[in-house]
């Protein structure tokens, strides 16, 4: 009994952290060429920025000129990129900026 019981355990609990993970990543996560169609095509939006993140991510900005649209992406190293934040009125900046610590 007891080892029926601790079986149904894990395998509810392993259930449960599939779903879990899935629908996470479900909602706002696709492979990176498939989100960058389709901000390309939906939204006219193209990277402007990226850099890198935490545990070796590429965090990028897409962004349209003409729209103001923006999305912030990131992608993880096996290629799964997931949409963080959007928004807009996005406006590029032609401005040096002052080193911290520094008083004008």
């Amino acid at each position: 009994m007891k080892h029926s019981f601790l079986a149904l355990s894990l395998g509810v609990g392993a259930c449960v952290l599939v779903a879990g993970q899935a629908f996470g990543q479900g909602r706002n996560c696709a492979d990176r060429e498939t989100v960058v169609d389709r901000l390309a095509e939906g939204y006219g939006e193209s990277r402007q920025s990226m850099g890198m993140g935490a545990n070796n991510s590429v965090v990028e900005v897409f962004a349209s000129t003409e729209t103001g649209t923006w999305t912030i992406t990131v992608t993880m190293p096996n290629g799964l990129t997931c949409l963080v934040a959007s928004g807009q009125s996005f406006e590029r900046l032609d401005e040096e900026l002052t080193p911290a610590g520094i008083r004008l």
